[in-house]
């Protein structure tokens, strides 16, 4: 088991988002974490990478507890985060923004500026172009790429088809799932619920701070009343 939560109990202030969240990962695993908008899935990824440390419960990474670590050491530990908002250095190139993750990872691995840019052929086109002038889809690509510089274990993303067009979303489609494919564990939290099935083994569906439903994905993928019953509330 590649990551587990137990019980995880998050809060913003005196507003608690997450009332008891448990759910594993195994190694070579695409889980997906799926539920509208407010139902804690971001929540559930920032309490992972300490960036929104659990009030209770256990974050375990490789078996070792990891709760509340701060987020540079849980980056260094083998886990990486994709935010939903991207977080480029707008003024830096492409290739500046690849350079500087991998100057700050230190972790050696199959990931490096070449194999990224075979990943992504687009963004070696573009090597010298200012981060704040690509394209939705562009900057998307250019941070799952600065995240793969750290060479992670496990790869956390974070709504990685919203706000791009449906041709984008398909060609990033295909690219994580050329990364599942090479073996990378994937942990992705998604509102589009075909995005996510399309990529997934197992899925947990969140409502409230809650899971209210964990199978595999091809549960869901069969059954469309199902999904709409769940994704209903």
């Amino acid at each position: 088991m590649l990551l587990e939560l137990e019980d995880i109990r998050t809060a913003y202030g005196l507003s608690q988002v997450l009332f008891g969240i448990s759910l594993t990962v195994e190694e070579g695993e695409c889980v997906g974490l799926l539920g509208r908008n407010g139902v804690g899935k971001t929540t559930t990824m920032r309490s992972v990478m300490g960036l929104t440390p659990p009030n209770a419960g256990r974050v375990r990474f490789k078996s070792r507890d990891i709760t509340g670590w701060p987020p540079y050491r849980v980056a260094r530990a083998g886990i990486g985060f994709v935010p939903e908002d991207r977080r480029i250095f707008a003024e830096l190139s492409v290739w500046e923004n690849l350079d500087v993750a991998r100057r700050a990872a230190g972790r050696p691995g199959r990931w490096t500026m070449e194999t990224v840019f075979e990943l992504f052929p687009v963004l070696a086109r573009l090597r010298d172009r200012q981060g704040g002038f690509l394209s939705g889809g562009e900057q998307q690509m250019l941070t799952i790429a600065r995240t793969l510089m750290g060479n992670p274990d496990l790869l956390l993303l974070d709504e990685p088809s919203e706000g791009l067009a449906p041709l984008v979303v398909e060609a990033l489609l295909v690219k994580i799932a050329e990364l599942k494919a090479q073996g990378l564990t994937i942990l992705i939290a998604e509102q589009a619920v075909d995005f996510s099935l399309a990529l997934a083994d197992r899925v947990y569906v969140l409502e409230k701070g809650k899971v209210r439903f964990t199978g595999p994905a091809a549960t869901l993928r069969a059954d469309q009343a199902l999904v709409d019953r769940l994704m209903s509330v």
